[in-house]
C-alpha cells in the first residue's frame, strides 16, 4: 500500500512537470507562428486602424520601439505604461533578433508568455498569452489525486489479502499433511521448497525409526548381559553356588560386566559422533603410523585366535582427527581377527595414489552375503549373531567406523564373498 501511494505521488508530480513543459514548448511555437504572421507588413499601422478583438484568443500584442518606449498594446494604454527596454525578451530581441520569457502571476495560478521578434525598423513586436501555471494544474488534478489515493490502499489491501491468501494456502495445506505434500497444489515457483521440504520430511520420519530402533537394540543388547550378572549373582546369594561353582559365576559376571562396559563406551562414542560439529579442528597425521601402531597392538589377540596380521606400506599424511583415526583402523583390523578362520590372515596396507591416500584392511575370514553389505554398517547389525556375542562385538563397530569417515570426508567401500574373506577400503584425500 504504501509503494503504490508513493508510486501514484511521483508519478503525478513527474507526468505534470512532462506535461508542463510540452505545454510551455506549445504556447512558445504558437506565440511565434503568430509573430512571424504578423510581421508581413506595416504592423503598428495595420494594428492601429484595424486591432480585432483578441481578447477571445487571450492574446496580448505590443510594439516597442528601439528605445523601449510602448508604441502600441492592444491591453493597455500606452501613456500610461513604462520603458520595456530592460525587460529580458525585449533584450533578447534587439541582442538575437527573437526572445521568450514566462512571468508568473503574485497569486501563482497564471503564468504569463511573451514572444518576441526584431522588426526591419528595429522596433520590437511582442505577442504574448496567459495559461496555467504548473501549481494550477496540480490543484485542478487533487479531487482526482485525493480520490485515486483513497481508493488505492482499499484495492490494495483487498488485492494483497487475496495474494496472500493463494500463496499461503499451499503451504498451509503441506504442513497439515506433511505426509502427502507431493498431493498439495502448489504452484511452480513453491516446487523447490516443497521438495526441500519433503526430503527434510522423509530424513526426520527416518532419523526418528532409526532412534526407535537404536534405543529398542541398546535395550536388548544391555538385557543380555545385565541377567546374566543378576542370575549368577543370585545363585552366589543365596548360597546355591559352592567352590569352584562360584569362581565360574564370578566369571561369567566378569565377563558380562566387560561386555556391558564394551557396549556402554560404543554407544558414548556414537552419541558423540552424532552431535560432533562438522568441522572440526584436524591435525596433521600420518596414516601409516597409527595403522602400524593398531597392528602391534593386536597382535596378541591375533596369536590368540591363530591368525596371521601383517603390515605393509610406506608413510603418508591426511589431515584427521587422530583418536578417531585410530578408533577407525582398530575397529576394521579387530572385526578382520574376530571373524576369521584358524590359521587366517589379516593384512593391512596403507598407500598413495595421485592426490589420495589408501588405508587397505584384507582378510581371509568367514566373508559377509550379497545380502548382508548394504547393511553391514548399521548400528547393532550382526550377520553372524552367534559368532558376534561369542566374540564379544557389540555390533557397532562399523557403525563407528562410518561415522569417523563421513566426518573426515572419505569413502569407504567392501568387497565381500563367504568362505573367502572380505576386503575393506578407506579412500582420503592426501595432505598436500
Amino acid at each position: 500500500m504504501l509503494i503504490s501511494t508513493l508510486a501514484v505521488v511521483i508519478t503525478l508530480l513527474l507526468m505534470t512537470t512532462v506535461f508542463y513543459r510540452i505545454l510551455q514548448s506549445q504556447i512558445i511555437e504558437d506565440l511565434k507562428i503568430y509573430a512571424n504572421v504578423l510581421a508581413q507588413g506595416d504592423i503598428l499601422e495595420s494594428l492601429q486602424y484595424n486591432p480585432g478583438d483578441l481578447s477571445k484568443d487571450n492574446m496580448r500584442i505590443t510594439v516597442i520601439g528601439a528605445d523601449g518606449s510602448v508604441l502600441y498594446d492592444s491591453d493597455a494604454d500606452v501613456e500610461t505604461m513604462d520603458n520595456h527596454l530592460d525587460r529580458p525578451e525585449v533584450k533578447d530581441a534587439l541582442e538575437y533578433g527573437e526572445g521568450y520569457c514566462v512571468r508568473q502571476s503574485s497569486t501563482m495560478k497564471m503564468n504569463t508568455f511573451y514572444y518576441t521578434i526584431l522588426l526591419q525598423d528595429r522596433s520590437i513586436l511582442r505577442v504574448a498569452r496567459e495559461s496555467h501555471s504548473i501549481w494550477s494544474i496540480l490543484y485542478q488534478s487533487l479531487p482526482v489525486f485525493l480520490i485515486t489515493l483513497i481508493a488505492l490502499p482499499i484495492v490494495c489491501l483487498l488485492l494483497s489479502r487475496y495474494l496472500t491468501k493463494s500463496l499461503v494456502s499451499p503451504i498451509e495445506q503441506m504442513a497439515a499433511d506433511m505426509d502427502h505434500i507431493e498431493e498439495a497444489n502448489v504452484y511452480e515457483e513453491l516446487v523447490p521448497f516443497a521438495e526441500t521440504i519433503k526430503e527434510q520430511h522423509d530424513a526426520i520420519l527416518s532419523n526418528a525409526n532409526m532412534r526407535q530402533e537404536f534405543t529398542a537394540n541398546v535395550s536388548h543388547e544391555l538385557k543380555t548381559p545385565l541377567a546374566a550378572i543378576s542370575g549368577y549373582s543370585e545363585l552366589i546369594e543365596n548360597g546355591m553356588a559352592s567352590g569352584p561353582d562360584v569362581v565360574r559365576f564370578a566369571a561369567g559376571i566378569h565377563q558380562s560386566a566387560n561386555r556391558l562396559l564394551t557396549l556402554i563406551n560404543d554407544i558414548i562414542q556414537l552419541s558423540e559422533l552424532d552431535v560432533m560439529k562438522e568441522e572440526e579442528p584436524f591435525e596433521e597425521v600420518n596414516l601409516y603410523e597409527l595403522a602400524r601402531d593398531s597392528v602391534e597392538m593386536l597382535q596378541i589377540r591375533a596369536e590368540e585366535r591363530d591368525v596371521i596380521l601383517t603390515m605393509e606400506g610406506n608413510p603418508c599424511l591426511i589431515q584427521g582427527n587422530k583418536q578417531m583415526i585410530e578408533e577407525l583402523i582398530y575397529n576394521l583390523c579387530d572385526n578382520a581377527i574376530c571373524y576369521n578362520n584358524i590359521g587366517g590372515s589379516v593384512r593391512v596396507s596403507v598407500g598413495s595414489e595421485a592426490d589420495k591416500v589408501i588405508l587397505r584392511v584384507q582378510d581371509t575370514g568367514i566373508g559377509i552375503p550379497k545380502e548382508s553389505q548394504e547393511r553391514i554398517f548399521e548400528r547393532f547389525y550382526r550377520v553372524d549373531k552367534s559368532r558376534s556375542k561369542s566374540t564379544g562385538g557389540t555390533g557397532l563397530g562399523l557403525a563407528i567406523v562410518k561415522h569417523i569417515v563421513a566426518v573426515h570426508g572419505a569413502q569407504i567401500s567392501l568387497v565381500s564373498e563367504v568362505g573367502k574373506g572380505t576386503d575393506i577400503t578407506v579412500t582420503f584425500d592426501s595432505k598436500r
